[in-house]
């Protein structure tokens, strides 16, 4: 839990070269194994420590909109993790149904504690020994762990094929390097962002959710249904 953040973050939306640098490492991420007729397995992680407390609704909302952009694709398993309080690491089962999940999540309320990022990543490392998992989502906004332990398992991950995504709300630097170093290691993204830029999150985690369900061609389609963001992905897929 950062310090001095109770505030919204003043900063302005995320810079044109903060996204296309985040666009550019989703196309490369590699393509995500699902097979026909199966559905894609997404793991949406989630700091529910004090400091998130302003924007969690607004988070909640945002992730409901995911499994809509995956619909026409077989639709998206989401499983939903979050941490607060006294090492207090919670997960559902993989949910198929948006309504369900935002009914999870709504009843969450944040509660002041340290991070456990390294105890997520553990988390995904886990899951998909036993089921494949395509990708994760990460959102927070600090980090007060062991960098070299957690990065550890994010290169862990990057071998098991998980990509993270981590969306980092802005106020924190060195929580900004170290999600841009797990989004590396893992063959992920990193993408820094306030409230004021909710379309454009809504737009990147909606490519993020085509791009588990159905990999690099689908994310195309989408794109060029879309537009915006999604469709300035579809353009860096076709310059791999």
């Amino acid at each position: 839990m950062s310090r001095n953040r109770d505030k919204l973050p003043s900063e302005s939306a995320s810079s044109s070269s903060d996204v296309n640098a985040f666009l550019r490492a989703v196309a490369a991420a590699p393509k995500p194994a699902v097979g026909a007729g199966q559905r894609g397995r997404l793991i949406f992680a989630m700091d529910a420590t004090a400091s998130r407390e302003p924007t969690w609704d607004r988070a909640c909302h945002l992730q409901a909109e995911m499994f809509e952009a995956t619909a026409a694709l077989g639709g998206l398993d989401v499983q939903l993790v979050f941490y607060r309080g006294f090492r207090e690491c919670k997960t559902t089962p993989f949910i198929s149904d948006s309504r369900a999940l935002a009914d999870r999540m709504v009843r969450v309320r944040c509660l002041g504690g340290k991070t456990q990022i390294g105890r997520i990543l553990s988390h995904a490392i886990n899951t998909t020994k036993k089921q494949k998992v395509n990708a994760m989502v990460f959102v927070g906004d600090a980090f007060e762990e062991d960098v070299d332990a957690v990065c550890h398992k994010a290169g862990e991950l990057g071998l098991l094929g998980v990509p993270v995504f981590m969306f980092h709300e802005r106020g924190d630097p060195i929580a900004g390097r170290v999600f841009q170093q797990i989004a590396r290691l893992s063959g992920g993204a990193y993408s820094p962002f306030d409230m004021s830029s909710a379309k454009q999150l809504k737009e990147l985690l909606g490519a993020v959710a085509v791009y588990a369900a159905g990999g690099h061609k689908a994310l195309a389609d989408y794109g060029r249904r879309q537009g915006g963001a999604a469709l300035q992905l579809t353009n860096q897929v076709g310059k791999r």
